[in-house]
């Protein structure tokens, strides 16, 4: 299916307004009031129904409801927040964060000797993670009760291009249908599982089944040196697992800055992960005890369990999109416009299962912006700078362009530097690496990008993501008095530095 993009010989105005259709340039309803009209006419129960719970779901489903609209969220889970807050990023980074402070405890000579040898299981680790979820569950929910949005938990598929079935998940199984006007497609996305290797099997796991890990291993192999894969070889070191990455690239994180990507790789390296570049799986054998991982460079690995974290797939494979006219591509993923619209004119999909950036804070966004289209919000936009946040240990987060870009681009930047060691407020808490890039063109001094990595790196970005969209130059950051000590202040020593290589 080729990648569909708004008409070029119409009123741009009006596709803003949802006056006009950019798939087709057909007109359709200005606003919830004649949404809910065409509802009424046609006899649909619903203005719109929004497929899934997670973040982009659930934003989608409060800016229709606010909007005026009667709305329906569909699940299949009993409790809402979707993979999100059940398998994917509350748990993932709530358990990431207890490991960071065991590294703490380790690191602080108070505690250490006690502390050296303990090993913990994963499933001790995650009690933390478990209390954030109930209450990320509760929480959500009640926004939901709050907007009066009907949350109906089942598998749902569509029979036609107005009407969709959903199967309850009880003992009798039992089916009901509903109509609707409008479809949002928030189905999340769950981790590849190739054919060859068995997921059954208690020492093979992927992203969602580590969760359950209940026993303690010391050796671990983790195919898949994406955000995932380099996220839990934090975890699993910090842990005191002995970790073999392996990668199919020729570095880690490619399209980080190469200096961000460089530094990973060399702290990876120092707490012991055995990274192995341009590797690719042959076979994995399996045994009770252990498995062993053949690759097709001749190499044999031995490890007490192997993590898979390469790709994920979305969940559209059982919405039966054949009845609206629909084709996902072969990773489950549907192609949108730049109204988050589908193929089919009443139909917009967001989140994950429309591929990049497969991030719970833009899915929010996009469910959000993609509901503002449908109702005709002017302001709604199509989201397209998003701060990448990386949880290993330590941080990573950028937004902007790396120096790759810029020099490929043949634009005149320059680069200020803050290392982390040089601040009081890191010296303070024990940071012992880190660093903040600024990128900004040397003549205009306007900032390109930004590039973070330590701890905190996910809340610092937002500093310079805020002062880059109010269109403030590098001088900003000189100008501008910050709390001393704060790890904000790398702002402040990274300008300067930058100003300093001007001539």
């Amino acid at each position: 299916m080729p990648i569909l993009t708004p008409v070029t010989d119409v009123d741009h105005d009006l596709i803003h307004q949802n006056l006009i259709s950019p798939l087709d340039g057909q007109r359709i309803e200005l606003n919830s009031e004649n949404n809910t009209k065409s509802r009424k006419k046609h006899g649909y129960e619903y203005d719109a129904i929004v497929l899934g719970a997670g973040p982009a779901g659930e934003a989608a489903a409060m800016k229709l409801a606010k909007s005026g609209m009667k709305v329906a969220v569909i699940d299949p889970r009993e409790q809402v927040g979707g993979n999100c807050a059940h398998v994917g990023t509350i748990p993932s980074k709530a358990l990431r964060q207890s490991v960071f402070n065991i590294i703490g405890m380790r690191r602080d000579p108070i505690f250490s000797s006690f502390t050296d040898n303990f090993q913990i299981p994963l499933n001790k680790v995650l009690s933390k993670a478990r209390r954030v979820i109930l209450s990320q569950v509760n929480t959500h929910r009640l926004f939901y009760e709050r907007n009066r949005i009907e949350v109906i938990h089942g598998w749902g598929s569509f029979l036609d291009k107005h009407t969709l079935q959903i199967e309850e998940p009880t003992e009798e199984g039992t089916t009901k249908t509903l109509t609707f006007n409008q479809a949002v497609i928030a189905v999340g996305s769950r981790p590849y599982r190739p054919d060859f290797l068995d997921f059954d099997h208690p020492r093979v796991f992927d992203s969602d089944k580590i969760l359950q890990m209940d026993y303690v291993a010391r050796k671990i192999i983790i195919y898949g040196a994406g955000v995932i894969g380099c996220e839990y070889a934090s975890i699993f070191t910090g842990l005191g697992y002995v970790v073999d990455l392996i990668n199919n690239k020729d570095q880690l994180l490619s399209y980080l800055d190469d200096e961000i990507s460089d530094a990973l790789s060399h702290d990876f390296r120092q707490f012991g992960v055995r990274i192995r570049n341009n590797e690719e799986i042959d076979h994995l054998e399996t045994h009770d005890d252990c498995v062993v991982l053949h690759l097709k460079s001749g190499k044999k690995i031995k490890s007490d369990a192997i993590l898979w974290c390469n790709g994920r797939s979305g969940n559209t494979d059982s919405l039966n999109l054949e009845a609206v006219g629909l084709t996902a591509n072969h990773r489950g993923q549907l192609e949108v416009d730049k109204t988050y619209r589908t193929a089919a004119p009443h139909i917009y999909a967001v989140g994950d299962v429309i591929g990049w950036p497969s991030l719970a804070s833009a899915a929010y966004d996009q469910g959000r912006n993609a509901a503002g289209f449908m109702v005709g919000d002017k302001h709604a936009e199509f989201i397209t700078s998003v701060p990448t946040g990386i949880y290993t240990i330590p941080e990573i987060s950028s937004i902007g362009a790396t120096e790759e870009d810029l020099t490929r681009d043949q634009i005149p930047y320059e680069v200020g530097q803050a290392f982390f060691k040089h601040l009081a407020r890191a010296q303070i808490i024990g940071e012992r690496s880190g660093v903040l890039k600024i990128l900004f063109h040397r003549e205009t001094l306007e900032i390109l990008g930004i590039h973070c990595y330590g701890n905190h790196a996910s809340e610092i970005i937002h500093i310079g993501q805020a002062v880059m969209k109010c269109g403030h130059t590098l001088e900003y950051f000189v100008t501008t008095t910050f709390n001393y000590p704060t790890m904000a202040e790398a702002y402040r020593v990274a300008a300067l530095n930058g100003l300093n290589r001007i001539f």
